[in-house]
């Protein structure tokens, strides 16, 4: 979904995105093993900036929504809000960009990457609302997603999920040569 800038008035335009694709799509084509509990809905406000040596546009953004992702310790569903807000300015390809332009303008729409947030077709401006919607989902993800701040994770031996309860598995000590670091504890500076 490109955008066309000149379609943009000068004050703005906020626009609103419900489509689950936006998001499902790029899960299954990366395999990322998230499902959407909530719906996500995103908005943006994008306003066209000519001028200052730099052509681009100025977005300010939420996206909102729940997502399910594997515990990094146990791997049962760990519920994610997502709750981001952010603003970014695209810049639009400048002069020295002209060759990377031109080659954009020779393919097909269907060939542009997707993940292009802004680019020059036909000599016109144009902005990608999608990648940018995605790009802005994965930062949202926590990088190490937890079903819950205390989880102790599996047993390393039989993999029995420790929160649920104990396993009978002996638990090593550790190398007995860094047993001595165990006395030292951390301070904190004041």
């Amino acid at each position: 979904m490109w955008l066309a800038m000149s379609d943009l008035p000068a004050e703005g335009r906020r626009l609103t995105f419900d489509d689950p694709a936006i998001w499902t799509v790029p899960l299954q084509e990366f395999g990322i093993p998230c499902r959407i509990l909530v719906p996500l809905e995103a908005e943006l406000f994008v306003v066209p900036h000519h001028g200052d040596g730099v052509d681009g546009c100025f977005i300010r953004g939420t996206l909102r929504g729940e997502v399910s992702l594997p515990c990094n310790r146990c791997a049962e569903d760990a519920r994610i809000v997502i709750n981001s807000d952010f603003e970014t300015f695209e810049p639009f390809p400048v002069e020295h960009d002209a060759e990377r332009a031109s080659q954009q303008e020779r393919l097909s729409s269907d060939d542009v990457p997707d993940e292009e947030v802004v680019r020059i077709k036909d000599g016109v401006a144009q902005f990608n609302p999608q990648a940018l919607l995605w790009e802005e989902f994965s930062l949202a993800l926590p990088v190490k997603p937890l079903c819950r701040p205390d989880c102790k994770g599996l047993c390393p031996v039989c993999g029995h999920n420790r929160n649920k309860g104990d396993c009978s598995c002996a638990t090593e000590e550790g190398d007995p040569r860094l047993a001595a670091l165990k006395l030292f504890t951390p301070t904190r500076k004041q």
